[in-house]
């Protein structure tokens, strides 16, 4: 069984970085089965249809970018209102800026899942999920602003984050821009 658990990270893994290096394309069972070194059909048979490989894909994507927890603590020590918007949104930012194939791979899933529906059946709720503990999160830290600051900070920061991936935007703007965007969107009425 742990031998199986270990091939199925290797193939998940080994699909991210094909997603994220060309593109929702370059996903293919053979192609991972060849980029990962396992005999031909290795991959259908642990997700024998595209839209369990994107599933598990998604999963390990947001395992792989889950917040240090002594960061999440140590922020909630240390900063409250708008501050502490703004230093779990750089924070966001800097996990994902610093695993770029990661990141684009994401990107692809979402244009992946605007172009197929089974992709959207299965990435879409996945995204909402995860919004919706974002917005639980924000409110239970009693942090300015509720769901539309929330909604506004996602939108922000995947545009952002876009631009660096294309090369629009160098990396030592991206905690600047961020702290500008959390300014911009938190107003000062919202912070108590």
């Amino acid at each position: 069984m742990v031998a199986n658990a270990k091939r199925r990270g290797l193939i998940v893994d080994t699909a991210l970085a094909l997603l994220g290096g060309g593109g929702s394309r370059a996903l293919s069972h053979r192609a991972i089965d060849r980029a990962a070194e396992l005999p031909l059909g290795t991959t259908a048979n642990y997700f024998p249809s595209r839209a369990e490989l994107v599933r598990a894909c998604a999963e390990r994507i947001f395992e792989r970018l889950a917040p240090d927890p002594d960061r999440v603590a140590e922020i909630r020590a240390s900063y409250s209102g708008r501050t502490a918007v703004e230093e779990f949104t750089v924070d966001v930012v800097r996990r994902l800026a610093a695993v770029p194939a990661l990141t684009a791979a994401l990107f692809e899933l979402r244009l992946e899942a605007g172009r197929t529906p089974e992709v959207a059946a299965v990435l879409n709720p996945f995204l909402r999920t995860g919004f919706e503990e974002d917005v639980r999160f924000h409110r239970a830290a009693g942090l300015p602003g509720g769901r539309t600051e929330v909604g506004l900070l996602h939108q922000a920061v995947n545009g952002l984050l876009l631009e660096f991936l294309g090369g629009q935007r160098p990396a030592e703007e991206l905690e600047p821009t961020t702290r500008e965007l959390v300014q911009r969107l938190i107003p000062e009425e919202l912070v108590r």
